[in-house]
């Protein structure tokens, strides 16, 4: 037994969709979660910065003593999961990897469309992941970099929400994708708006939730699970509590968040 919390890290409040699945599937964990909102977005930046300020929360994160640290950003796992993997001494786990998993074990998968921000789709992340594991699928990657300012901005349920991504995945007309893996951990608040659009037919992956089976298992082999006990969740955010919290207490179902604005660098 480990009773250390979960360190939970993102460039913003889409890593909350993981927190969600975590204290959905592991209530006994407890989370210490940053989104460095002051910095958002990281899908225009390049590795470099994206590498260190993945480190420079995984180091704040470490000083609250967690034991295992999600990356869940798809960005900051393709610029700094091989580094931080090598680099510090708890496990480190992204959520490309099981984001890809999950899309291959649909019965119908040959065609995998891959929506992300601007950087995980030009880095091909999800597409080298996939074909690693199965090289004859299909991917077809669209960055959809907007999506991450309608969440940031707590329009996720408007109208306008609905428009820009009806608009923006008319991409996929045509293309016959029998799965569409939400590669953005913010996507999955706009899980109404884009499944609206693409039909009930096409089966959307949550990588964010995706990632917790694989955390529950690594728990579980190295006997690392809490003691059976209610999970508390401290939040942190370098950008606005106030506008964090906006969000955070209405995907979390809870108004009394502990959120607390920290300071990381430039």
């Amino acid at each position: 037994m480990d009773n250390r919390p979960i360190g939970v890290m993102d460039s913003g409040i889409g890593g909350l969709t993981a927190v969600k699945a975590l204290q959905q599937q592991l209530p006994n964990e407890s989370i210490e979660f940053v989104g460095d909102q002051a910095r958002l977005p990281y899908g225009v930046r390049s590795s470099e910065e994206i590498q260190l300020f993945s480190t420079q929360i995984a180091q704040f994160l470490l000083h609250r003593d967690i034991k295992l640290l999600i990356i869940a950003c798809n960005t900051a796992t393709a610029a700094a999961l091989p580094y931080l993997q090598n680099s510090l001494p708890i496990p480190v786990i992204g959520v490309i990897e099981p984001g890809s998993e999950a899309a291959l074990r649909l019965p119908a998968h040959k065609v995998i469309g891959v929506i992300g921000t601007k950087k995980t789709i030009e880095d091909q992340a999800y597409s080298d992941t996939i074909h690693r594991l199965d090289s004859s699928v299909k991917v077809i990657g669209l960055a959809c970099q907007e999506f991450v300012t309608l969440v940031e901005d707590d329009l996720a349920g408007s109208q306008q929400a609905q428009e820009e991504v009806a608009d923006k995945l008319t991409f996929f007309d045509g293309q016959n994708v029998d799965v569409l893996i939400l590669g953005c951990t913010h996507f999955p608040l706009l899980e109404d708006e884009i499944s609206n659009v693409m039909g009930t037919r096409v089966p959307l992956i949550d990588a964010g939730a995706a990632t917790i089976r694989n955390v529950e298992d690594l728990l579980v082999r190295k006997n690392m699970l809490a003691q059976p006990n209610k999970g508390t969740a401290h939040f942190y955010t370098t950008g606005n509590p106030e506008k964090f919290n906006e969000v955070a207490s209405k995907w979390l179902n809870n108004e009394h968040l502990k959120i607390e604005k920290i300071e990381l660098g430039d």
